[in-house]
């Protein structure tokens, strides 16, 4: 017999659990503006999810948007018309960024390679940039679509700071802001609103992990100093004129990202190194993930035939769908000395040095054959929608980072003991097959490793899914969430770091110190008087 306290303790859990399943008893209005390609698709989701709990949903797209379709099922769309596509939503402009970078990493070594790898990436964010801003005034400018817009009555804003057009038409609108998050307009979302001390939290491009010598110290703060002349030089000015047409001409792009209500941060704690927070930040790092689906007959054949060998994945991400052709030569003559089968999503043309175990694919179902039984490992570029995958069904990674944030993913990865890195400019067969053999050796323990992170991600009393929906739902209800917002981003920098206060308390004890050494003077003086005065 179950005692009376027991049960009593048990109906309050089911009565919330049936009251969570339940949709919502009302639908919001949102107002979406995303950005395309990776950035997309997990936003994607969260839309789905929204729209399955009778939220109605409104998504913002250029003309020329890659990724984001002009018909869907659960938002309706609001297309902007623009003559020239963004450099990120171009494909072929992605390619050849792609290779230059290589190009530079393979055969310079040198400060003048380093500079010239800054300057390109420099340079794709001033003419992203320069598109997000130039899509914002079209959409500000354009009086009939504003006046629909207001007349929409829309509850809230959700967008993607990673290019803050978004973050003006917003402000502009007057909707609370709910940001889809782990980028910002020049680097990692947290150094925006929470202390970042540079000596254990890293920040993009520095390649260090938090355990910091003193010279990964020296890097973090000269990739410190490129983001803040990014911030400033590059990004500031771009949105400035958007700030004094539509907004007030005190403000910058910064301070409005700063002031957000709700930060959707897509980081898990078991992958992100630990660095303080603030409250208005949700973590949902892996809220993309899912069990996976049965694989298509030929696909599973072919997986099944791997035996116990099991299979190895390739993939570079939906934006990156090759490698340079004597690159992906050698990856190709380093699977053929597996005994694994490989399936390798490969845009490219066919390696010579193909072997029999590796098929070839122009697209594959990522997430089923990440958590199909039978895979082993997965070789990728370190993107955070493959990675967060990864760790969600337990595969250890071999990462060939090649550009932008995957660096800093692996090297995260890798302190953690599930993943290896090689650098895809000095790639031989040689090194790439005995990097995978020792990734998939149990003795290595880099699978028993990924399974313990998994079970950490997995172990969460709320999925990151349904966090992300309620607390988009808490900012509708309320009008916004100010009371978990800090006003410090509106103060002066020296009030910020205090230095104000530093230098009254300074100028007082400047001030103390001279009348006490005053006073010593004057009694010194009367001392000696005295003492003539008994000699005379």
């Amino acid at each position: 017999m179950t005692p009376r306290g027991a049960t009593a303790g048990v109906l309050p859990l089911l009565l919330a659990t049936a009251l969570w399943s339940l949709p919502p008893t009302w639908g919001g209005n949102i107002l979406v503006y995303p950005l395309d390609g990776s950035h997309w698709l997990n936003m994607n989701i969260l839309l789905k999810e929204l729209h399955e709990r009778g939220h109605a949903i409104s998504v913002v797209r250029s003309s020329s948007s890659w990724y984001i379709s002009e018909d869907a099922p659960h938002y309706t769309t609001i297309t902007v018309p623009v003559s020239t596509a963004c450099s990120l939503e171009d494909p072929q402009y992605m390619a050849s960024f792609l290779k230059r970078n290589l190009e530079l990493r393979t055969h310079q070594r040198s400060l003048s390679s380093f500079i010239a790898l800054q300057r390109e990436a420099i340079a794709l964010l001033d003419g992203a940039h320069r598109a997000s801003a130039r899509l914002a005034r079209r959409v500000l400018e354009d009086q009939e679509l504003v006046g629909r817009l207001k007349a929409s009555r829309f509850d809230m804003m959700l967008t993607d700071p990673g290019f803050a057009g978004g973050v003006v038409v917003g402000r502009y609108l007057g909707l609370p802001l709910v940001l889809n998050v782990r980028w910002i307009t020049n680097g990692e979302g947290h150094f925006a609103i929470a202390p970042s001390p540079l000596s254990y939290v890293p920040t993009l491009g520095s390649l260090v992990s938090d355990r910091m010598s003193f010279v990964d110290k020296l890097k973090n703060a000269l990739h410190y100093g490129i983001s803040q002349y990014v911030d400033h030089v590059t990004v500031r000015p771009l949105y400035r004129s958007l700030c004094d047409d539509f907004l007030d001409p005190s403000a910058n792009i910064y301070s409005l990202i700063q002031g957000a209500d709700l930060w959707l941060m897509r980081v898990d704690f078991v992958f992100e190194f630990p660095r303080p927070t603030m409250p208005n930040v949700v973590y949902i790092g892996g809220f993309q993930c899912k069990p996976s689906n049965p694989l298509s007959a030929e696909l599973e054949a072919f997986v099944q035939s791997s035996g116990d060998h099991g299979v190895v994945i390739m993939s570079l991400g939906s934006l990156l769908g090759s490698l340079l052709p004597e690159t992906s030569e050698v990856v190709a003559a380093a699977f053929a000395r597996l005994p694994q089968k490989v399936v390798w999503r490969h845009l490219g043309p066919r390696p010579s040095t193909l072997g029999n175990n590796t098929l070839i694919v122009d697209w594959l179902p990522q997430n089923d054959l990440l958590g199909h039984p039978r895979t082993r490992a997965f070789v990728t570029h370190g993107g955070t929608n493959g990675v967060y995958e990864a760790i969600y069904h337990g595969v250890p990674m071999l990462g060939l980072p090649l550009i932008f944030d995957q660096f800093d993913n692996m090297v995260r990865l890798e302190a953690r003991g599930v993943a290896k890195v090689l650098d895809v400019t000095r790639l031989d067969a040689d090194s790439f097959a005995e990097a995978l053999r020792e990734l998939l050796d149990e003795k290595q323990n880099y699978k028993r490793n990924m399974v313990k992170m998994s079970g950490l991600h997995h172990d969460q009393p709320i999925k990151p899914l349904d966090l992300a929906v309620f607390w988009s739902e808490f900012v509708m209800r309320h009008k916004g969430a100010s009371h978990l917002r800090t006003e410090s981003y509106m103060m002066p920098w020296y009030s910020y770091h205090s230095l104000d206060v530093m230098l009254f308390l300074l100028c007082v004890l400047g001030a103390l110190l001279t009348g006490f050494f005053t006073c010593c003077k004057v009694l010194l003086r009367l001392l000696a008087g005295k003492r003539k005065l008994k000699q005379s």
